[in-house]
Formats: C-alpha cells, sequence, structure tokens
C-alpha cells in the first residue's frame, strides 16, 4: 500500500441577496469603487449591523440541498485577525454553533458512487478587496465589504485532484441551481481553500496539514492539489516533513508559495457578536423554504432518465445546469423525440457553446428555432448536413431557420421524378464505379452520391437518393 492523499475542502459563496449581509447597501458585483459602501460595512465607530433575512434565508437553502442539519438558533460569532482590507478587525462569522451542521453531496467515480461529507456550512461577511498597481502602490476598494457568504466545509473525504474537481463541478451547479449565487469564479463569488495531507499507513508516517488559499479557478485547484500531493510524498521520503503553513498558487512559477504560519482558532480569538442578537429559525418558515426550493440536479437528472427515456451520460449532461435543462425541455414541446434532441444539442449546440465560451443563457438561439430546425430535418425539407450549416447560421446571425434555409435556397430535393433522371445520368457517366459495386467495393456508392450532392449542392434527399442508387444498379 502506497500514500493516501486526504482532501478537505473550505469553499466560500458571494451569495446573489439585493444587499449586503449587516446593512442597506446594494450587493452588486463591480460598480465605482468605494460606492457601495456605509458605516456598517466601513465598520465605523457607533455603526451597528442587522441581520439580512435573505442572506439567512439563501444559507438555509444551501443546508437543505447539501443535506445538512439546520440549527433553530443562529448566533454569530467575532473572528479577529488584521487584514489592510478589514476595516473592523474583525469579521462577523460563525464559530461553534454554525446554520447548518453535517450534510453531504455525492460525486461519481470509475467505482461508483462516493460521498463527500460535510463539516459545517456557516454563513459570514466578505472583507474588502485590495489593488495593487504597477507601481507598488495597493488601493483598498471597500464595494465587496459586508457582501454575505456561505462557507462549505467538507471533511477529509476527498483523495485525489479528480475527485476534487468532481466535487467541486457538482457543487457549483447546485448552488446555481437552487439560485443562491452565479458562482462565477471569475468575479470571485465563488473561492476555494484546499487543505492537503498524505499518509502511509504501513510506514506510519504522514505529513503535517498545509492549506492552500483563495484558488479561483477549478484548473488552479486541480493544480495546486498535485504539486502538493508530490511535494508532500517527496519530503516524506526525504525524512523531512512539511510545516502547518498557509501557501497560495502561483501561475508563473506553477507552484504554491509560502503566505505565513497556518492560524489555528485560538489565533482568532472567537467571540460572541454582541452586537447581533440570536435568530430563532422558526418551522414553518423552515418548511416554506424546502416547499420552495427548485428541483435539484441529481432529481431532475433520474427524473430525465424516466421521463425522457435518456441514458446515464445524455441525462448528467443535459441537467448539467438549471438553463439547460430548461432550454432541453422547452424543445421538447414542440419536437417530441427525446433521442433526436439530445444528440442536437449534446452535438453541435453544446460544441458551439464551448468554441464561443458562451453560457446556455447568452445563446441567441431560441429554443422554438432550434426545435423548427430540427423538424425541418425531421420531417425531410433539409438534410442533417444542411441542418448543421443553418444551425451555425442562426449562431451568427439571430435569424430563423425558415429565414435561412429561403434566403440561401436549401430546401432539400425530395422529387422523385427529378432525382431519378440525375441518377440514371450519374450512373451513365461512371460505368467503372457500377462495376465496383458490383465487385464488393461499397465505397462506390459513397462516390456515386457525392457526385449527386455536389450537382445539387448538397439539396437533394439523400435516403432517397441512396435507394434509387442500389435499386437500379442492381437491375444494370
Amino acid at each position: 500500500m502506497g500514500y493516501k492523499t486526504l482532501i478537505g475542502l473550505e469553499i466560500h459563496v458571494e451569495l446573489m441577496t439585493k444587499k449586503k449581509i449587516f446593512c442597506n447597501c446594494k450587493n452588486e458585483f463591480g460598480g465605482e469603487v468605494n460606492t457601495h459602501v456605509c458605516p456598517v460595512c466601513l465598520g465605523l465607530p457607533g455603526a451597528l449591523p442587522v441581520m439580512d433575512k435573505e442572506a439567512l434565508e439563501f444559507g438555509i437553502r444551501a443546508g437543505i440541498a447539501f443535506n445538512s442539519e439546520i440549527e433553530k438558533e443562529v448566533r454569530t460569532d467575532r473572528k479577529n485577525y488584521f487584514y489592510p482590507d478589514l476595516t473592523k478587525g474583525y469579521q462577523i462569522s460563525q464559530a461553534d454553533l454554525p446554520l447548518c451542521k453535517g450534510g453531504h453531496l455525492d460525486i461519481e467515480i470509475e467505482d461508483g458512487v462516493k460521498r463527500i461529507n460535510l463539516e459545517r456550512i456557516h454563513i459570514e461577511e466578505d472583507t474588502g478587496k485590495q489593488l495593487h498597481t504597477e507601481d507598488g502602490t495597493s488601493l483598498l476598494d471597500f464595494n465587496r465589504c459586508g457582501v454575505p457568504l456561505i462557507e462549505i466545509v467538507t471533511k477529509p473525504d476527498i483523495n485525489s485532484a479528480e475527485e476534487a474537481r468532481l466535487f467541486l463541478e457538482k457543487l457549483r451547479s447546485t448552488i446555481k441551481y437552487i439560485g443562491i449565487s452565479d458562482v462565477r469564479m471569475e468575479e470571485g463569488s465563488l473561492r476555494c481553500d484546499v487543505n492537503i495531507n498524505v499518509i502511509h499507513d504501513e510506514k506510519k508516517i504522514k505529513s503535517r496539514i498545509t492549506e492552500v488559499k483563495n484558488l479561483n479557478s477549478f484548473r488552479s485547484a486541480v493544480k495546486a492539489i498535485e504539486y502538493e500531493e508530490k511535494r508532500h510524498k517527496e519530503l516524506l521520503e526525504k525524512g523531512e516533513n512539511t510545516d502547518n503553513e498557509t501557501r497560495r498558487w502561483d501561475e508563473n512559477l506553477n507552484e504554491t508559495v509560502i503566505m505565513r504560519r497556518k492560524f489555528g482558532a485560538s489565533d482568532y480569538r472567537f467571540a460572541n457578536e454582541g452586537d447581533l442578537p440570536a435568530i430563532k429559525i422558526e418551522d414553518t418558515w423552515l418548511h416554506e423554504i424546502k416547499e420552495n426550493l427548485p428541483e435539484l440536479p441529481h432529481e431532475k437528472k433520474v427524473r430525465f432518465m424516466v421521463e425522457y427515456s435518456l441514458g446515464h451520460y445524455e441525462a448528467d449532461v443535459l441537467t448539467g445546469s438549471r438553463e439547460l435543462a430548461a432550454f432541453f425541455e422547452e424543445i421538447y414541446k414542440h419536437v417530441n423525440d427525446s433521442k433526436l434532441l439530445s444528440n442536437w444539442v449534446m452535438g453541435d449546440v453544446l460544441r458551439r457553446l464551448k468554441e464561443e465560451d458562451m453560457e446556455i443563457e447568452a445563446l441567441h438561439v431560441s429554443p422554438k428555432d432550434l426545435a423548427d430546425l430540427i423538424l425541418m430535418v425531421k420531417d425531410g425539407k433539409i438534410n442533417n448536413n444542411t441542418g448543421k450549416k443553418v444551425l451555425r447560421d442562426m449562431f451568427e446571425s439571430g435569424k430563423s431557420p425558415e429565414i435561412i434555409v429561403k434566403e440561401q435556397g436549401l430546401i432539400q430535393i425530395s422529387d422523385e421524378g427529378a432525382l431519378e433522371e440525375m441518377v440514371e445520368r450519374i450512373l451513365d457517366a461512371n460505368p467503372q464505379s457500377i462495376e465496383d459495386y458490383k465487385n464488393g467495393k461499397d465505397r462506390a456508392i459513397g462516390f456515386l452520391m457525392g457526385q449527386i450532392m455536389k450537382e445539387t449542392k448538397g439539396k437533394a434527399n439523400p435516403q432517397m437518393v441512396n435507394k434509387m442508387l442500389l435499386d437500379k444498379i442492381s437491375l444494370r
């Protein structure tokens, strides 16, 4: 038995509330620096915080979605530490009594389903943001100060970078499904800290835990885990060990770099937040939140497999985001052929979105227009290759398939008399291909088909042409 890697994640999620967690300032990404601020989020003397109900509700939603136990009484604590963008000198968070205890999220790995258990989910406020200029000056923007966060803490149940990636992807999808955050890592609304060490049971050795802070992409998280995993093992093999330290991932160096000695809970001098009274969670409110929670990804996946007779993989892809699943279901109302529809969405549509680095929400093609295109192909008005070309034009122009087909004269030729005459002419001009086919060279049919498609500019009905070619060759 070799080394086993133990990974725990701390995921910070900015909540998509209308206002900040303890004041009435607008909760909005961007904006002119230091314009979404007030005495409360700036931590000015005498300013008193008031808990935002929507932020609390969003935290509860997350707890329900991740199978946690919701506390019936919410208390907050002061987490004391110095940071330039933390004006109060402390952060309002939760220590011993988090909003949500326990919970789990299941991921699918090669060996089957693996359960990743959660330690807790708690609510807290975000800090400000430092802006560093080229001349070495550091500026502070406090617009983010007081933005509501939930912190999701896992148990060390993750054993590889790939498992961490799968967990983060599913967690991100679930959070987006329940509508509490846009989880845009590029905007900082989803950030991840990694706690990692390795253990060798036979040698009875293990490394000390290292924390890698503020990973803002799945790619960075994977690379940081892989780097730390290798570093820990190499140190142990040399008879050395890691230090209890906090590090960061340096994209330029492609390695982790030490930031500071790792803090313990005692370093933060947690104390009850005396300016915020305890809040009781009424059962009626908790029930109301549960009832209004949307269908979760794993529930939707099972329903897609049953209702639309889709395979495991197809259902998994199509329910990957709430918006994609809704897009599929809206098209299905018109097409009523789940297999054909899934082929189009998972093939050409998702491929184009990936090429353009777009989300489904930014797509200019409406579900009705895509349904009309698929039906045109299914009904034989245009062939499949033409349909793909029309879809590309729809992406670029935003025009309906009917307009594109009409403007470019793409209606498929299905006139039996016209096609028969053309097939006879092509066969007369290519006697060697007829001989080749009769001698077992099946690709000769492909050549003859290509000649007809070339002459009709791809508009001939391929099924009709193929049948005519076979029928007429058999008579020669």
